[in-house]
């Protein structure tokens, strides 16, 4: 088919922003690489942190963030097998990664050093066309709205990779910090879906509205609470604490109370990446408790498959508002002043 020449994107042309809607040329895949065309974006707060240069790890400039792009093949290299044009295909964080490294040859391929990264090292999905690596783009069923599902390749996947590494199980409770934003959205629902009881913890009305629509068996509001600690504890089995925490913040105070509504032997799981913040334990506690404080990052390409499935099988429902990609710069406002309940997926001119 023929391509355009030119193309609509929001590119940050220095550090802080803001982003410019300009034209841009198409790219042109690689041998290894399928070009997308971008029907529907997610906007993540990594964006946000991306555009702002927050954290240690050298970011693109000129930039076009973004990484839940959803679309059609519309051109692939030579070496590609497994999509073909007019396949449905999702842009993820992860563009790519060597294959040749010990932690791709062990299925770790997002720990790869040479990773590449959508929206941050490489141009990623706040463009009208993009480019990433077969092996690393998610194939998506064509029964699947492309609007809905672009919010799972990043946020789904991520949360989805958190609870299998918080080594929770059926029946037991997970406290989701963040639970009323776009990771803990669908973090309520794939907990919920694996067989686990939610306490949910976020500030306002709006947010506890969602988390208990979604699922979550008890919410605690930080910004009304005396004190989180307690009244998470008391909506846990037996007053004990959560099994496991997920932490969704995008603030450093939460990283630091969540050993204190863990219970023995539970796990903490820190997925949400405040900058500049830092994760404190008290010694005596994690070690007479046996807590287990760990890191996640992203889903391998298996965990990929997985979270799309869970959402194909009607199991997941990712709350969304749609916006022209236009208007990113106005989410990014809302995005800072903590007013998204959910997530914002940009719509991609045709």
């Amino acid at each position: 088919m023929s391509l355009p020449e030119k193309q609509w994107a929001q590119v940050v042309e220095k550090k802080g922003g803001p982003p410019v809607y300009k034209e841009i040329p198409v790219p042109k895949p690689g041998p290894d690489q399928i070009l997308v065309k971008i029907r529907y974006t997610g906007v993540c707060h990594t964006d946000l942190h991306a555009m702002k240069g927050d954290w240690p790890l050298e970011v693109k400039m000129p930039l076009v963030g973004g990484h839940e792009g959803a679309g059609v093949v519309v051109a692939k290299g030579e070496l590609v097998t497994g999509f073909e044009i007019g396949d449905h295909a999702g842009i993820k964080w992860l563009n790519g990664s060597c294959m040749e490294c010990e932690f791709c040859r062990q299925a770790e391929e997002p720990l790869c050093p040479n990773a590449s990264l959508s929206g941050y090292t490489v141009d990623g999905t706040f463009q009208q066309y993009c480019i990433g690596k077969a092996t690393h783009a998610s194939k998506i069923p064509k029964d699947v709205p492309l609007d809905a599902i672009a919010p799972v390749l990043c946020a789904g996947i991520t949360v989805y990779k958190g609870l299998k590494e918080s080594g929770a199980r059926p029946g037991e409770t997970v406290a989701i910090v963040g639970a009323g934003g776009g990771l803990g959205s669908l973090a309520v629902q794939y907990a919920k879906a694996m067989g686990l009881r939610v306490v949910g913890i976020d500030g306002g009305d709006e947010k506890r509205e969602l988390c208990e629509k979604l699922g979550a068996e008890a919410f605690v509001d930080f910004t009304k609470s005396k004190d989180v600690i307690e009244d998470v504890k008391a909506n846990t089995p037996e007053g004990l604490g959560a099994h496991a925490v997920l932490l969704l913040a995008v603030s450093e105070r939460p990283f630091q109370q969540a050993t204190g509504y863990v219970r023995s032997r539970g796990s903490i799981v820190a997925i949400g990446l405040p900058a500049d913040a830092f994760l404190k334990a008290p010694v005596f506690s994690t070690v007479v408790k046996m807590i287990n404080i760990k890191g996640s990052y992203v889903g391998n390409r298996q965990d990929g498959v997985e979270a799309i499935e869970f959402f194909a099988r009607g199991l997941i429902n990712a709350p969304f508002k749609k916006a022209p990609l236009k208007d990113l710069p106005k989410i990014y406002e809302l995005m800072e002043q903590g007013k998204i309940a959910g997530r914002y997926v940009l719509e991609v001119p045709k």
